[in-house]
C-alpha cells in the first residue's frame, strides 16, 4: 500500500493525501483519511506548500449564484509561454454548480469572434445557461459579444473591479490549471500544448476528486444530477466518492445558550 501511494503521489505531485486516500480507494484499498495522513507521513510523503493568500470573508454573498447545472458558466483567460517563445492564450470556461471544465481554448490570440465560436459550441451541446460571470476584459464586454449573449436570451453577471472573490469558482479551476499543469509542463510548442491541456482537462472532469463535491469527480456529480431519482444537490464524504452515492452533510442541531427553561422545553416537546 505504501508503494501504491508513493507511486500515486510521484503521478500526482500537487495532491494531497486526502485525494491519493480517495486513488487507494477506488483500487481496494479503503481507509479513513486519518491513516491515510498517518501512512504518509510514514512514507514521508509531501506537497510543497503554496504561499498562503489572504482569505476573503466567507459571508459575503456571491451575485446570482447557481441553484444548478448549467445555471451560470464562468470564463476568463489564464496566459503562459512555450519554449520556443510562443505565448498561449487559454480560454477557460467551467460551471460553478458542477465545477466542470467545460472548455479550455488555446491559442495565441483569442479575440471576442473566438470567444462567441466556443461559447457557441458548448450552447449547442449543452443549452444555454442563465448568466455568464465574467470580469470586464475587453474581450467580454465587445459589441459583438455582448449582441450573440442578448441574442441567445443569456444574462451577463460582470464581477465588480478589483473584486475576484465574485468569481470565486472561476478563479479557483485557473489556479488548479496553473498549479497542476501549466506549472508542471514544459510545451515545446503550442499544438503540444494544446494536446495536454485537453488531457488535462478531461482528467479534471473525469478521473480528479473534488473536495468540495465530496471527493467525487465533476463528470461524477454531473451525472448523478441527472439521475432521475435525484433529489439531493449536495454529495459530501469519503463515502460518496468511492461508492458514488450521494452522502449527507450533517447538521448541528439549534444552539440553546441564551434561551429559558420555558423556551428549551418548547424545542424538546416540538
Amino acid at each position: 500500500m505504501l508503494a501504491r501511494m508513493a507511486e500515486l503521489s510521484a503521478q500526482y505531485p500537487r495532491y494531497g493525501y486526502r485525494r491519493i486516500a480517495i486513488f487507494l480507494a477506488r483500487d481496494g484499498y479503503r481507509m479513513s483519511f486519518g491513516r491515510a495522513h498517518r501512512l504518509w507521513r510514514q512514507a514521508r510523503l509531501q506537497v510543497p506548500q503554496k504561499r498562503p493568500r489572504k482569505r476573503i470573508a466567507a459571508g459575503r454573498p456571491r451575485p446570482n449564484a447557481p441553484a444548478g447545472a448549467n445555471q451560470v458558466w464562468s470564463y476568463d483567460f489564464v496566459f503562459d509561454w512555450c519554449a520556443n517563445g510562443q505565448k498561449l492564450k487559454c480560454l477557460t470556461v467551467t460551471d460553478e454548480w458542477t465545477k466542470e471544465g467545460l472548455a479550455i481554448e488555446v491559442d495565441g490570440r483569442i479575440r471576442s469572434a473566438g470567444v462567441i465560436a466556443v461559447l457557441s459550441r458548448l450552447v449547442s451541446e449543452r443549452g444555454a445557461p442563465l448568466y455568464l460571470r465574467s470580469d470586464n476584459g475587453p474581450e467580454f464586454v465587445s459589441r459583438a459579444l455582448l449582441t450573440w449573449i442578448v441574442d441567445q436570451g443569456i444574462a451577463t453577471a460582470l464581477i465588480d473591479p478589483g473584486k475576484p472573490w465574485q468569481n470565486g469558482t472561476g478563479e479557483s479551476f485557473n489556479g488548479k490549471f496553473r498549479d497542476e499543469c501549466l506549472s508542471l509542463e514544459w510545451f515545446r510548442s503550442r499544438a503540444e500544448a494544446k494536446v495536454v491541456i485537453e488531457t488535462w482537462r478531461r482528467h479534471y472532469n473525469d478521473v480528479r476528486p473534488h473536495s468540495s463535491l465530496g471527493y467525487l469527480t465533476p463528470a461524477a456529480f454531473a451525472a448523478q444530477l441527472r439521475r432521475p431519482d435525484a433529489t439531493v444537490c449536495q454529495a459530501t464524504g469519503q463515502t460518496a466518492a468511492v461508492c458514488g452515492a450521494y452522502a449527507l452533510r450533517p447538521v448541528a442541531p439549534p444552539s440553546r445558550k441564551g434561551q429559558t427553561k420555558a423556551e428549551t422545553g418548547a424545542v424538546v416537546s416540538s
